[in-house]
């Protein structure tokens, strides 16, 4: 398996279901920074599960699509020859709409939510690093965000409970 190769959009088959899932539909072959842009596909979709299914909606919906996204990124990994490739970003879907569970829906806690889902999807503090070097495959792709997400959640949380009280 080549952890360098190329990922370049013409690589890719959306017409291959796991393909499809595994980039956001696509998101992830944005050009430049695919897992910002499979974040703020996150958001309003978070947004219109909430509206519809409640935040125990947006709680299953995270659940499922981490899941899912085990499956569609290994997948990929299989497919493209490359240990976690950039157009795959389900994995920044299932981990930002995981931080916005516990949290109001409005614009401040899911605008800050992305900031920290972000932060701590770059600065992988331990044990985030960790599972993005040790584990592989699609489980490794989707853990290494799902404890981002946990980090930046448990902040986020801190933070609409100090803005409530």
């Amino acid at each position: 398996m080549n952890p360098t190769g190329s990922t370049a959009a013409e690589n890719w088959n959306l017409r291959d279901p796991a393909q499809l899932l595994a980039t956001g539909f696509g998101v992830g072959l944005l050009p430049k920074a695919p897992g910002t842009w499979g974040s703020l596909f996150a958001l309003p979709t978070a947004w219109g599960i909430v509206a519809t299914a409640g935040q125990p909606g947006l709680a299953l919906a995270a659940a499922g699509v981490f899941v899912l996204g085990i499956w569609a990124a290994g997948a990929c990994v299989e497919k493209q020859g490359i240990q976690d490739p950039s157009p795959v970003v389900i994995d920044e879907i299932a981990g930002q709409w995981a931080v916005l569970v516990l949290v109001p829906m409005d614009l401040i806690h899911y605008g800050v939510g992305f900031v920290l889902f972000r932060a701590f999807d770059i600065l992988k503090p331990w044990p985030v690093g960790w599972a993005d070097r040790e584990i592989k495959g699609g489980l490794g792709i989707m853990l290494d965000d799902a404890l981002a997400a946990g980090y930046a959640a448990a902040v986020l949380w801190g933070v609409a409970w100090a803005m409530a009280g």
